[in-house]
């Protein structure tokens, strides 16, 4: 199991390290490319929406032929891509390049929580996916101060030759340390009308939905900060690169402190408890920023302050959110893993470039979008578990969940 861990620790670090890394970088690029701050924010939203519909392939994939083939095969060509944005020749030619890394990187987050359920369930599934983030929190603590080293020495492109480097390591990680987790007897056979009857079960199931949507919305406030951090922190407040890297590193540390906290105490706690807390932390810290924004008031210690509890309260959605939407559907938990990651990168996909909309000068569509996300959040939470507990605390293997089940 720790090689397992680590394996699919490495496969998580591509996300965070894919959008994070070159972040300080992007007024420069606004200046090379020749276009604005909205611009440059299409590779980020090229970059997911090509996950989003990687999502939607690599997950059925999974189901039917097995997770490992699919896993070697996305991680391959995202090393390929990944190497060619950093020889792009423009700015449509890197944004066609990032939604192919998009696209094939897709098959490392939405097979990799595959994988989790195929092993374990419940309570212990919350706790591997609470112990994956604190792992990959490595990725966003590092991605923005090594960014801003590698900018500093080798430029944007620079970022890139990095980025492919990490990208071929994770895949000689899969080739040594994830083995096939779904046996021939449990894959999904059929064809399109069977994947067709597996996404009818899975949406049709009103927790799943809830959940899914609460870790969507939670995961579009993050969305949001990631695409107009560079110009809140640099434009707004007036920091520098290195420094404004050290900021959001010094976030990127609380969301996995917060992590590692949530999966020591899942247990007792429980998963449910922990994701209503955290999403009530992130729109409270969120909600307070717009104040301040509106009011003129915006200082580097309060927004640092503030956006800490925002973070702080992601490092307890984001694992139980998965944990507790997962468990609802162990008999086709590639395809809800890929609806799941499907949300996620869509609506970052249209909130990225529409928190840029103000101009370079002003927080207030940032701060206004993660406090929309919040709300959405907790009302779609409260809609879709409506009257109902939190789901029972198992802690078997998945294989014993569903034949149970079925």
């Amino acid at each position: 199991m720790p090689v397992l861990t680590g394996a699919l620790a490495l496969l998580c670090f591509i996300g965070p390290l894919s959008t994070d890394m070159y972040l300080p970088a992007f007024p420069r690029m606004a200046a090379e490319l020749h276009t604005d701050a909205s611009g440059v924010q299409l590779t980020l939203t090229a970059f997911l929406v090509g996950m989003t519909l990687g999502h939607l392939v690599f997950g059925p994939l999974s189901d039917r032929y097995g997770r490992r083939g699919p896993l070697l095969a996305g991680a391959a060509v995202c090393t390929v891509g990944t190497a060619l944005c950093a020889v792009a020749p423009s700015l449509g030619w890197l944004v066609a390049l990032r939604f192919v890394t998009g696209f094939s990187g897709a098959a490392g987050v939405v097979i990799s929580r595959a994988v989790v359920t195929d092993v374990v369930q419940g309570a212990a599934a919350a706790r591997l996916f609470g112990i994956l983030m604190t792992l990959a929190g490595i990725a966003p603590i590092l991605a923005p101060l090594a960014g801003g080293a590698v900018i500093g020495a080798a430029g944007w492109r620079g970022v890139f030759w990095v980025l492919a480097g990490v990208s071929l390591l994770v895949t000689a990680a899969v080739l040594v340390g994830v083995p096939e987790s779904l046996p021939k007897e449990r894959r999904l056979a059929g064809g399109v009308r069977r994947v067709a009857a597996a996404v009818r079960e899975v949406v049709g199931d009103r927790e799943y939905v809830a959940y899914t949507l609460a870790f969507t919305f939670g995961f579009g406030m993050l969305f949001c900060y990631i695409a107009g951090s560079p110009f809140l922190l640099q434009n707004v407040l007036g920091m520098g690169v290195g420094a404004s890297s050290v900021a959001f590193s010094g976030g990127a540390v609380v969301a996995t402190l917060s992590s590692a906290v949530g999966a020591r105490v899942v247990g007792r706690t429980g998963p449910e408890r922990l994701l209503r807390g955290g999403l009530f932390a992130m729109l409270g810290g969120s909600v307070a920023l717009l104040a301040l924004a509106l009011a003129g008031l915006l200082t580097v210690v309060g927004v640092l302050v503030l956006l800490a509890v925002v973070c702080a309260g992601l490092g307890l959605v984001v694992a139980n959110a998965a944990a507790l939407a997962l468990a609802r559907v162990p008999g086709a938990s590639g395809m809800g893993s890929a609806l799941l990651g499907t949300a996620q990168s869509g609506l970052g996909a249209v909130v990225a470039p529409l928190v840029g909309l103000g101009g370079e000068g002003t927080a207030v569509p940032l701060f206004l979008g993660m406090s929309g996300c919040g709300v959405a959040a907790l009302l779609a939470l409260a809609l879709g578990v409506r009257g109902r507990g939190a789901p029972p605390v198992e802690e078997r293997p998945v294989v014993e969940v569903a034949r149970d089940r079925a």
